[in-house]
């Protein structure tokens, strides 16, 4: 029941209320005790003052009768006692009942100089008032002191009289509550209940979905836009899941093909034809091989590096942030790339530049960075970043070309960029390269995958990345060069 959120609900909203039902009812009870009392005081006065003023002097002396007008006030249907007793200063008894019990301390107050008490008499409590009256003669002054007792059944029946209906009425609106809530309750969790049942009924493959919060209360409405974005974010990885096998079955398909083929050739050749090859052959068909096999590793890497960068914000949010000296990732990566350069006889350089304002290296008070080209990342990808770009500068760029890689510190980012003199990106096109496998020239080997793990990369990290001219004059067999840029934030530890 307690993980039921209607019976919570309930007991939130009713617990209170049974607290305020109570509360009402025990000042409900006060009052009515109140009420009671001042009911019976007043009849207990008024019987004291009539028997006050029934006292007479006969013989020189006080005399009391007891007039059935004092008695006619307590008449009820509880039959109530009633006691009486009048005394004079020397406490002698005048009339009514001997040894009638007194206040334990007399304090008469009040215009009518009266005192109201509790007491025990003959085994029932009592309500009693005293009072005094002094009675005047030739001789003085004499006191009398008149007592009135009555037992408690009538008051206690008033009290029960007074109280009981409120407490009803309380009752009665605690159980309206009750009902009012829980019907409440019921009606206004229907449209969540509409939508778990509506997310129920659908299969468990189906995560194309969307809820429609405007049938939800303005409460419950985040709710089912948070639900919406986790099935977007479902939609979104599974069809990054599909893209990823088609991409890989499509790109791995022409390698394994070219080495099943030449398997193949190789394999349905006689032993006579085998020992006829020369070495020239077998060294080709080996080589051919080589290129195959090695194409399909640069594939799979690839692809690998791209499922992860395209994992985005989880995959990062997995690694603790750490500072990544990005400075000496550049320089292992131009250490890396040197041999491929020089294949290619391309003067491949390295630019570092500073801001005057920026932090200064050794300032770890001021700013925590142990180097001012540090970057605080939890991103495990910036080397791939790093050399996709230089790999992409040195293919598309033609023999005797250059390629630079740089970085660009300020007080608030870093700026890493790769130049070349290369042939370029015509303006239409540099969105599209950013796409997977699209290539502007195919005569160049590559997968087509080195500027979408960038872009991707670039995205998770949370940098910018832009396509530029790099403003070299188009001479042949060079062109106006490309430059691109990756833009880090430079985020407090």
């Amino acid at each position: 029941m307690l993980h039921s959120l209607r019976a919570r609900l309930a007991l939130w909203l009713l617990l209170p209320l049974a607290v305020l039902v109570a509360v009402c009812g025990w000042f409900a009870h006060e009052h009515a005790e109140d009420a009671a009392d001042y009911v019976q005081d007043h009849d207990l006065l008024s019987s004291a003052k009539i028997l006050a003023d029934r006292l007479i002097w006969e013989d020189g002396d006080v005399r009391a009768s007891v007039p059935p007008s004092a008695l006619s006030l307590f008449m009820s249907p509880a039959r109530d006692h009633v006691y009486l007793s009048v005394m004079d200063a020397q406490g002698q008894l005048l009339a009514g009942q001997q040894d009638f019990p007194q206040p334990q301390k007399l304090q008469l107050s009040g215009s009518d100089n009266a005192q109201w008490y509790d007491a025990v008499w003959q085994g029932q409590p009592i309500r009693a008032v005293i009072t005094r009256r002094a009675m005047y003669d030739v001789a003085g002054a004499r006191e009398i002191t008149i007592l009135v007792g009555k037992t408690t059944h009538s008051r206690d029946n008033m009290v029960q009289t007074l109280w009981w209906p409120t407490l009803e009425y309380l009752l009665w609106a605690l159980a309206v509550a009750v009902l009012v809530s829980a019907t409440a309750l019921t009606l206004e969790l229907r449209p969540l209940l509409r939508m778990a049942r509506q997310l129920a009924q659908r299969p468990a493959k189906d995560v194309d979905f969307h809820l429609d919060s405007r049938q939800l209360h303005q409460e419950l409405r985040p709710l089912a836009d948070t639900v919406n974005q986790f099935a977007r974010t479902i939609r979104a990885q599974v069809a990054r899941q599909r893209q990823f096998i088609s991409d890989a079955a499509h790109q791995l398909r022409t390698p394994l093909a070219i080495q099943a083929h030449t398997l193949e050739q190789a394999l349905g050749q006689t032993q006579a034809e085998l020992a006829a090859l020369s070495v020239a052959q077998r060294l080709a068909v080996l080589q051919r091989l080589q290129r195959s096999n090695q194409q399909l590793l640069n594939v799979a890497n690839q692809l690998l590096t791209l499922a992860q960068a395209e994992a985005g914000s989880a995959a990062h949010a997995a690694h603790t942030p750490q500072w990544v000296d990005l400075r000496a990732l550049c320089l292992q990566c131009l250490e890396a790339m040197a041999p491929a350069a020089d294949l290619k006889h391309i003067d491949l350089g390295w630019e570092e530049t500073q801001e005057p304002h920026a932090p200064e290296p050794g300032l770890a008070a001021a700013n925590p960075d142990p180097h001012v080209y540090c970057l605080y990342t939890s991103s495990r990808l910036l080397p791939e970043l790093v050399a996709n770009l230089v790999d992409n500068a040195i293919r598309y760029t033609p023999a005797q070309g250059q390629v630079t890689l740089g970085l660009h510190a300020s007080a608030d980012s870093l700026l890493l960029f790769v130049a070349d003199n290369g042939p370029g990106i015509p303006a239409q096109s540099r969105d599209r390269v950013l796409e997977r496998f699209y290539r502007l020239a195919h005569d160049t080997p590559g997968t087509g995958l080195g500027l979408a793990i960038v872009q991707e990369v670039a995205r998770a990290t949370g940098a910018r990345l832009a396509l530029a001219d790099a403003h070299h004059r188009p001479t042949p067999p060079f062109g106006p060069g490309l430059r691109i840029s990756v833009r880090f934030a430079r985020a407090a530890r």
